[in-house]
């Protein structure tokens, strides 16, 4: 496999370029290449023990758009004009618990991993949630995941922003409500996924009002 030789300064531009965009141009959508290329960076994102504890849905059903406004305040307009919207799903503890089905799946089935190996990184991760992490209640468990989560939310931004593609994530809805909508008319079950944020991707209507502002890089890091 080759490796990757993109630019600093192009990388750096893309940073620069990206912004949460608060209304997209309706008239243009992204291609099936494209939006694939923005979850395919999801996919291929890094996870706490690989466990890829997420799942995307994509929302194109203008139906469906409209059930979305009522729970999250914070997108109708993007809902409205976004080419795509993706909604990050999380998993929780009955999926990410040390003795889950769905864990042994991926170290067997994913991973295929030998016998000896799924004992050993089995040990491990029950340590890790029991001892170091202390991930001993549902909400915990959840919070861990929707960590992993925003992981691959992150890479979707970036990768976007280097093709030319502008996004939003969005917190800015109500999540109990919002889960509900999504077990009665989405089909997702909510035992099992929780919402973890809701991203629009698509072209910018207009250019930022103002100039990208950050803290000195001095402010954020420590050097010993």
């Amino acid at each position: 496999m080759n490796t990757p030789n993109i630019a600093q300064e192009d990388i750096l531009n893309a940073f620069n370029y990206r912004h949460a965009t608060k209304e997209f141009d309706a008239s243009k959508t992204l291609t099936d290449e494209q939006i694939n290329f923005i979850l395919k960076t999801a996919n291929l994102s890094p996870s706490s023990f690989g466990f890829e504890p997420w799942h995307f849905v994509v929302v194109q059903d203008k139906e469906l758009r409209e059930l979305l406004k009522p729970v999250a305040w914070g997108a109708p307009l993007k809902l409205d004009t976004a080419s795509h919207f993706v909604l990050g799903l999380s998993m929780k503890a009955p999926m990410v618990k040390h003795d889950a089905a769905y864990i042994e799946h991926m170290m067997k089935d994913v991973k295929q991993m030998p016998e000896d190996v799924i004992e050993m990184y089995s040990k491990f991760y029950r340590e890790f949630q029991e001892r170091d992490f202390n991930l001993d209640s549902d909400k915990k468990l959840f919070d861990w995941s929707s960590k992993q989560t925003y992981i691959a939310l992150g890479n979707m931004m970036t990768a976007a922003a280097l093709a030319g593609i502008d996004s939003c994530p969005i917190e800015g809805f109500h999540q109990e409500q919002a889960e509900a909508l999504l077990r009665e008319k989405f089909g997702v079950d909510t035992d099992k996924y929780g919402l973890s944020f809701m991203a629009a991707f698509g072209y910018r209507k207009a250019d930022p009002e103002f100039p990208k502002s950050r803290r000195p890089l001095e402010d954020i890091v420590t050097w010993k």
